[in-house]
């Protein structure tokens, strides 16, 4: 074993034992294991030199096509949510299920169905901000739906061939280094619906137990405030004629309508009445909930002060801001403060004490410790942070341009078919997609510059070359022939090595590398047993896939490891069983389907 794999092995350990023991962020974690890579001494026949790989293949992860086509992602999510169009997709395809194992079941089928025929990366990058928002309607943190998000199209994604980038690497190599028949697009759904359906059911029954909830101090104290904000069921509104249950105002999550103004007469909001244009609805809530009634299709501000704030909607956001004893705002209602002209500002939400504040928003007299709801523009906490004892922004808080969210969409599903149809790479169709969401407005630069995960890209920049350096070293090639050569003569066994190697693999170096490592040892194999090759490269597509227990060789577990909070426990907790299970399934089905028959 040669320094350069000792050094490569102790590097990959260390990498793992601090993501699982400490609370480092990812990023700064491998990145610090890529600069160790890039200047560790080694030895060679001419001496000394610096780096188990060189600067450039260290580097070479943040000029990858897949880092790329994330950011573009990142510039469509955002239009899609600024446009309310995540609003559109999610209720349509979610639903709204009230339980975790319901919300589970709900999202896992369309995911796991899409996810057969489209690019997971896109897709999972869709949903992530829509499973929030139904992590939200069912009360529980998204912690609890977002690694079966990136799972199920994980697992929708060995349904077909065409499901994974890694599928259609191996059937590229069989179709060039063996003489075995091409496959159908269709001939692994015989394997791969049966291993979806067992990790469905395992995520539904056994994932919610060991799926984490975290919930920060921060969240339970907003949890505590009641907001008072009053909308307006506008002219032309699509809930006109609805009742208040059809309109599903009754299931918001940490929101309820208390009652409803109609032509100077106030009605309790029953769930049969029916609205109407001109109704002006009471709704008291959390600080998250009122931002998310803003952002509702069908509702708009009842003070037409919103409307006269200078910056233009898509470039403002809600703040809270505290009342200071010794402001100007003290005793004062919000009319005979002025407070749009003064502030170029509009008060959307008051919350007193944790309780509901009566009356009209503009009626209301404000006290020292009142907290505002307020629209401004993005500036407006520099420009008048000395009239308030605090001022804090709301994270994606920029008002719906929902009259842009047919062209957001449009551009969305543009995106998908010219990757499927292979007219565009995935790279240059998310690229362009991102461009044209800007072009059109749908995001400004600004909220697209706001809506880049930085620390996310830097994992995946720094994952790719950590990966790298496992092939360059030769400590990859190491580990997938021990295992699959200490299986001995036993095809069955050597099948299992197989997918245990490559399902290794995969958790520390990207799944095509892992793929395309084992493919030349499970050959070889194959052909010394006398046996077909073929059930051994199918198993090869399914273990390359079988990406659970790391959030590392995944982009799609990368993804959502920052928006669920998740810690790289989190992925060994429910990610070994389910690797386990996928594994047995996989290695007992498969030369049922593909019989290990005497190769030709």
């Amino acid at each position: 074993m040669s320094l350069e794999i000792l050094i490569v092995l102790a590097v990959v350990l260390g990498v793992l034992g601090t993501l699982m023991l400490t609370r480092i962020s990812a990023d700064g974690v491998m990145l610090g294991a890529l600069a160790v890579l890039a200047v560790a001494p080694v030895a060679t026949s001419d001496g000394w030199r610096l780096g188990v790989i060189s600067a450039d293949e260290a580097l070479k992860g943040f000029g990858n096509s897949g880092l790329l086509t994330v950011a573009a992602l990142f510039v469509i999510v955002t239009g899609l949510r600024e446009t309310g169009a995540v609003d559109v997709l999610g209720r349509s395809l979610l639903g709204g299920p009230r339980t975790v194992r319901g919300a589970i079941a709900r999202m896992f089928l369309p995911v796991c169905g899409l996810s057969a025929f489209l690019n997971n990366t896109p897709l999972v990058a869709i949903l992530i901000p829509a499973v929030g928002d139904l992590a939200r309607r069912c009360g529980v943190t998204p912690s609890k739906l977002l690694i079966p998000l990136s799972f199920a199209a994980i697992l929708g994604g060995t349904i077909t061939l065409i499901g994974t980038s890694t599928n259609l690497l191996v059937v590229g190599l069989m179709a060039s280094q063996t003489n075995l028949p091409p496959l159908g697009i269709f001939d692994i759904a015989w394997i791969g619906i049966p291993v979806a359906l067992v990790g469905g059911l395992y995520l539904v029954v056994v994932g919610p137990w060991l799926l984490p909830e975290r919930r920060g101090a921060a969240e339970a104290f907003e949890d505590s405030r009641q907001f008072t904000a009053e909308l307006l069921v506008p002219e032309g509104s699509p809930l006109h004629g609805l009742s208040i249950a059809e309109a599903s105002l009754r299931q918001l999550p940490q929101v309820f309508v208390v009652e409803l103004e109609r032509a100077g007469e106030i009605m309790p909001a029953s769930p049969d009445l029916r609205l109407r244009s001109g109704d002006r609805l009471v709704f008291v809530g959390a600080v998250e909930a009122i931002r998310d009634l803003q952002q509702l299709r069908g509702l708009s501000p009842v003070d037409d002060q919103v409307f006269k704030v200078h910056a233009p909607r898509h470039r403002r956001r809600l703040y809270e801001a505290v009342v200071g004893a010794s402001g100007p705002l003290v005793g004062r209602t919000i009319k005979e403060a002025s407070f749009r002209t003064t502030y170029d500002a509009a008060v959307i939400a008051v919350a007193r004490q944790g309780s509901r504040v009566p009356g009209r928003i503009g009626d209301i007299r404000m006290r020292a410790g009142d907290t505002l709801l307020v629209e401004g523009a993005r500036q407006f906490d520099l420009e008048h942070r000395g009239d308030f004892l605090l001022i804090r922004g709301l994270e994606d808080s920029t008002p719906r341009r929902h009259d842009k969210s047919s062209i957001a969409i449009s551009l969305t599903v543009g995106m998908v078919l010219a990757a499927a149809t292979e007219a565009m790479s995935m790279l240059q169709a998310s690229l362009a997609a991102g461009v044209l969401m800007v072009l059109t407005r749908c995001c400004s630069i600004q909220s697209a510059r706001e809506g880049m995960n930085w620390s996310l890209l830097l994992t995946i920049g720094a994952a790719i070359g950590l990966g790298r350096a496992l092939e360059v070293s030769g400590a990859a090639e190491l580990i997938g022939g021990g295992l699959v050569g200490a299986a001995g003569s036993n095809p069955w066994l050597v099948l299992a090595a197989v997918y245990l190697a490559t399902m290794l693999l995969t958790e520390v170096v990207t799944n095509n590398a892992a793929a395309a490592i084992v493919f030349a040892f499970a050959q070889a194999t194959a052909a010394a047993l006398g046996v077909s090759f073929l059930p051994f490269a199918v198993v090869i597509m399914f273990a390359a896939s079988a990406c659970f227990s790391s959030p590392i060789g995944y982009q799609t577990n990368l993804m959502v490891m920052g928006p669920g909070g998740y810690r790289f426990g989190d992925y060994l907790r429910i990610g070994i069983p389910l690797n386990l299970l996928v594994g047995v399934v996989t290695v007992l089905v498969t030369p049922l389907v593909f019989p290990f028959q005497p190769a030709p």
